[in-house]
């Protein structure tokens, strides 16, 4: 009789031990995959303004979430290999800085989740079927970086009113997304009566000879396309255009906060954080294709004062007026 009863007991013991340690097993850790077409070092205030927008939604990096970054150094030709790495690691989500990431993204996963980054124009480069409705595993933020270029233009016009020849600088490395710059700058141009002289530039060689080039083409002023590679090397673009004489404007304030003139866009910071939402939401179930892509609410005008001294330039008042910040 004894015994009838000590079985039981010791049974439930013996739950009771596993039970706790059944409990305690730890969670799996969500692992995101982080693509980029620059280089790690060029803009780390973006990965960090990413990584800030996970804090403030509770995941920390190392502790509760794993990143895996993957950088293409300005080599648009490693991008498909880096997204393939990514899938092969089997992450929860993948984060595509920018155009060409997401599309070698897409074009490695159609199951993985997508959260594309400061793309200009998702649904031309054939990324969402809408940006209300996705429709795929992919969604995020635009930039509507080719909308505005027409705008940088018009600045460049308004502060320099009797300019005629304008030198942009283009990587066509970066194929679609500066083929949908160069169109709008071109229409823009044409609306400006500005004749373009479109430079390639692949790399920083590449750029020091685009630069020779625009003495002989008399233009006297530049428009630097949005591009990972001359995000990367924002200072040297800056640089040569001052040792040039030549006004400038691109799509980021970090162009200008490294010695450029001018610039006229959105704000990269804002939308690698915004970023952090997209993962959040995913993470917590929601597919991509039920998450809107979110175009951005304000434009921001930043001018380098200390530029226009250096380079014996006057920015007019009805231009400086409109600046959301003045570098002095």
């Amino acid at each position: 009789m004894k015994k009838k009863i000590l079985l039981p007991a010791v049974a439930t013991l013996i739950l009771a031990s596993v039970c706790p340690a059944a409990a305690q097993q730890p969670k799996k850790v969500p692992r995101i995959g982080f693509l980029s077409a620059a280089t790690r070092t060029s803009s780390p205030h973006l990965t960090e303004a990413f990584l800030q927008g996970l804090r403030e939604l509770g995941y920390v990096e190392g502790q509760n979430i794993t990143v895996d970054y993957r950088w293409a150094d300005g080599r648009f030709e490693q991008l498909p290999d880096l997204a393939a790495d990514l899938v092969r690691l089997k992450v929860d989500v993948i984060v595509a800085a920018v155009t060409q990431p997401s599309l070698a993204a897409k074009k490695a996963t159609g199951t993985i989740p997508i959260v594309m980054v400061g793309v200009s124009d998702p649904v031309e480069s054939g990324l969402v079927a809408s940006l209300a409705r996705p429709g795929t595993n992919i969604t995020g933020t635009s930039s509507m970086t080719a909308e505005v270029v027409g705008k940088q233009l018009e600045l460049l016009k308004e502060t320099l009113p009797k300019i005629s020849r304008v030198a942009a600088l283009w990587n066509p490395a970066n194929l679609v997304f500066q083929a949908i710059q160069r169109r709008e700058t071109e229409v823009a141009a044409r609306a400006l009566d500005v004749q373009l002289h479109i430079l390639e530039a692949r790399g920083p060689d590449e750029i020091d000879r685009a630069f020779a080039a625009m003495p002989k083409e008399r233009t006297k002023a530049l428009l630097v396309l949005g591009d990972p590679v001359f995000a990367s090397h924002r200072k040297r673009i800056a640089d040569l255009a001052a040792k040039h004489r030549l006004p400038s404007v691109s799509g980021t304030r970090e162009y200008v906060e490294s010695g450029g003139l001018m610039a006229y866009g959105t704000n990269f910071s804002d939308m690698y954080r915004r970023a952090a939402y997209y993962v959040d939401k995913i993470l917590k179930g929601t597919k991509p294709a039920d998450l809107p892509v979110e175009q951005p609410m304000k434009f921001e005008l930043v001018i380098n004062l200390k530029t226009a001294k250096q380079i014996g330039l006057t920015i007019p008042q009805s231009v400086l007026y409109r600046a959301d910040r003045v570098i002095k």
